[in-house]
């Protein structure tokens, strides 16, 4: 279980410390670059597996490049003889995947310092990136979320056996479209029913770096009285599902199962998915989707265009 019961999530560290880079201009290293984009993309607030992607594809082009290189001196071709040398003449060419990701490092890195006003032109601009499609996420369609919550209804109002945790489940990520570790997360402190016409559900991180996932989530008012019931029945004293992340997944599952949903697999991933694009054709603005999923604007940029082919608008 990667989350920690002591504290929000576990999170691979990234150390923002250190005194502010100097001033970055056309006769500074590519090494001193490089030094000065890494606090950049802390300050972003950027994740930590894209900050550590994007310094190791800049690890890369030092190595290529010699770290005592001249950003004034980098030219167009020399990154064309870099992406070159990757390809084939490195000894571990790189899939078109990892391909268009180090493109895309390469532009945003070139792109930042001709921002700040450290280089005259962008050697990277002129090159094109190709970007590989990755495989659509599933979703569920309309019958199969009426079916879900229809077997998540009848499960909580059972004369025999009757367990409110999968409508609570289910209702929540379909709400909210929070992540397996966002839920697994959450404490019973987290939920605000003081006013019943407008509960809502709090997605905290105690990291400084994950400020823009930080958000409040509207409920709808017909969540709480199942929510009562689970509480009841389960008791929790602090996590709102105090069980591991699998037991959670078995819920989902067996849900699916009842509901005879067998075209898609009911997961996390799914019903997140799908209750974005459901927002979607909603008229969810992207700002509010973006808030919403906890994103970043990088992130959200390749995660928008899933959504609008999902919701059949590209």
């Amino acid at each position: 279980m990667s989350e920690s019961r002591s504290g929000r999530t576990t999170r691979a560290e990234v150390d923002p410390a250190g005194s502010a880079a100097p001033a970055l201009r056309a006769n500074s290293s590519l090494s001193e670059a490089v030094a000065g984009y890494e606090k950049e993309m802390v300050g972003k607030g950027y994740s930590v597996n894209t900050i550590k992607s994007f310094a190791n594809d800049l690890k890369i082009l030092r190595t290529f490049l010699d770290d005592s290189a001249v950003l004034r001196e980098i030219q167009t071709q020399h990154l064309q003889d870099f992406l070159t040398w990757m390809q084939g003449e490195r000894g571990r060419p790189c899939g078109p995947k990892t391909l268009s990701r180090r493109i895309t490092t390469l532009k945003s890195f070139f792109a930042w310092l001709h921002s700040i006003g450290a280089i005259g032109t962008d050697p990277a601009e002129p090159i094109v990136n190709h970007a590989v499609r990755t495989s659509l996420p599933e979703i569920l369609n309309y019958k199969e979320v009426k079916s879900l919550l229809e077997t998540c209804r009848n499960w909580l109002l059972d004369g025999d056996k009757p367990d409110a945790r999968p409508y609570v489940l289910v209702g929540l990520l379909l709400q909210t479209g929070i992540k397996k570790s966002e839920a697994v997360g959450l404490l019973l402190e987290d939920i605000a029913r003081e006013d019943a016409q407008e509960p809502s559900v709090f997605i905290r991180y105690a990291e400084e770096r994950y400020a823009h996932k930080n958000r409040r989530l509207d409920l709808d008012p017909g969540f709480l009285r199942p929510l009562e019931q689970y509480l009841e029945q389960y008791r929790p004293e602090n996590f709102l599902f105090e069980c591991t992340p699998r037991n959670l997944e078995y819920v989902l599952e067996e849900v699916g199962e009842r509901a005879k949903v067998k075209r898609v697999k009911v997961g996390f991933e799914t019903l997140r998915w799908t209750s974005v694009v459901r927002d979607f054709k909603q008229g969810m603005k992207d700002e509010a989707l973006r808030n919403k999923m906890g994103l970043s604007k990088v992130t959200w940029r390749e995660t928008s265009q899933k959504v609008q082919v999902l919701a059949g608008v590209r």
